[in-house]
């Protein structure tokens, strides 16, 4: 999670099912053209950081089940909108800040890392008729074709171990097929890309971490991680890396994004980048915005804030007409396309897809939820891309790396 925003309660990620069932009639509400529309339909499509658990945990709870509205709950991603973008499945997020290197805040970080996880297993046990759990590129493919929504548990920070290596194969047996080492602040594991250079890349634990890694079958992310420790985690993995939800500097200088060397040594081993809607435009807020945003916050708590049952519709109905009054700067679809497109023609269609954040602080003005999905289909059609390119980057392509880390893994046990 990263960018801060006004829409702060409750959010909501999952994944969409078997593209045929996934996308009713009325989907091509955001402009997709209905040729385009048909190539979606057939694509297993996948998003590799989905950020809604980190709000399953909080006292209202959230349904996923129910159609949202992001202008009003911040909600980014449920079922009715996943099923009309066709999103069939994706990576969901254990996620944990980064709290003090000590053994009372690693078992402050865990025990919550471990909540988080039964979260997303509750959210699957709840709705079998929608979800259902993945731990192969085999499953996906058959939860697919069934028309349910395929679900993978990711690891963003792995902080929570602390001094504790052996906790990895616990979170890999609960579920986690993806794992990063950090998010925002140096920890124990490595250097993030916003904390201190003090291990120069991976820490000595770190190194462990990623060994046992390679190990279990766990996928590599290197997204929050400094480029020095990507670079790195490159040198020293046996199986490709994802960049779970990551950007071009080249197309905007920010330390979220990598340069094209680092990307190219990314691709050259079998990496895959996942782009995400952050850190590709300045954005400035109005003054009248950030005003208004100041005293909502005084007002009802800031982000967070736990709001009374009884007084939960005034806080909406005050927070979507400060959105109407003073809209929030976005980048544009187009801004993201500019990303996207320059990765593409850099890398090509088998190392690049899709990351968005959505509900960890994603979303652009003309793609604004996951139900735009499409959107990006029928812009990479007109661009020249073929079908087999578009299956490749809206999920084939981390599939193909899932496989190689698995069959890595297995080839230990021979």
């Amino acid at each position: 999670m990263t960018r801060t925003h006004l829409l702060i309660s409750l959010s909501a990620l999952a994944l969409s099912a078997c593209a045929s069932a996934s996308l009713p009639a009325n989907s091509g509400a955001v402009g997709v053209n209905p040729a385009a529309m048909a190539v979606h339909r057939k694509l297993l499509t996948l998003d590799t950081h989905l950020d809604t658990p980190a709000f399953f945990d909080t006292s209202r709870g959230y349904d996923i089940m129910k159609r949202h509205i992001v202008e009003r709950d911040g909600a980014e991603i449920d079922v009715p909108r996943m099923r009309e973008g066709g999103l069939s499945g994706g990576f969901w997020a254990i996620y944990m800040g980064a709290g003090p290197l000590t053994p009372a805040g690693y078992a402050d970080v865990r025990d919550r890392a471990l909540i988080r996880s039964t979260s997303i297993h509750k959210m699957v046990a709840a709705n079998p008729e929608t979800f259902e759990w993945a731990y192969t590129p085999d499953d996906a493919r058959r939860i697919h074709a069934k028309g349910k929504i395929f679900v993978f548990m990711s690891m963003e920070n792995s902080y929570e171990l602390g001094d504790d290596i052996t906790l990895i194969d616990t979170f890999y047996k609960l579920g986690v097929r993806l794992a990063s080492p950090v998010h925002n602040g140096t920890n124990q594991l490595a250097d993030s890309t916003n904390g201190e250079a003090k291990w120069g890349g991976l820490s000595p634990m770190g190194k462990q971490w990623l060994k046992r890694c390679n190990e279990l079958g766990i996928i590599i992310d290197g997204s929050h991680s400094s480029n020095q420790t990507i670079g790195q985690m490159i040198d020293l993995s046996e199986t490709p890396l994802v960049l779970s939800h990551h950007g071009a500097s080249a197309m905007f200088a920010h330390p979220r994004n990598s340069p094209d060397d680092l990307l190219k040594k990314l691709a050259a081993k079998g990496g895959v980048i996942q782009m995400n809607t952050l850190f590709i435009k300045t954005l400035n807020q109005t003054p009248e915005r950030t005003a208004a945003l100041a005293e909502f916050n005084k007002k009802w708590g800031g982000r967070g804030a736990n709001i009374p049952d009884d007084k939960y519709e005034a806080y909406l109905d005050e927070q979507e007409a400060l959105n109407k009054k003073y809209p929030e700067q976005l980048a544009t679809f187009e801004d993201y396309m500019g990303q996207i497109l320059y990765t593409l023609k850099l890398l090509g269609p088998e190392h690049v897809g899709l990351g968005a954040d959505w509900d960890g602080g994603g979303g652009l003005d003309g793609y604004r939820d996951i139900s735009y999905l499409p959107r990006v289909t029928e812009r990479l059609l007109k661009e020249g891309y073929t079908e087999k390119d578009l299956a490749n980057i809206m999920g084939g392509n981390v599939l193909r790396v899932m496989q190689q880390v698995q069959d890595y893994s297995k080839s230990l046990k021979k």
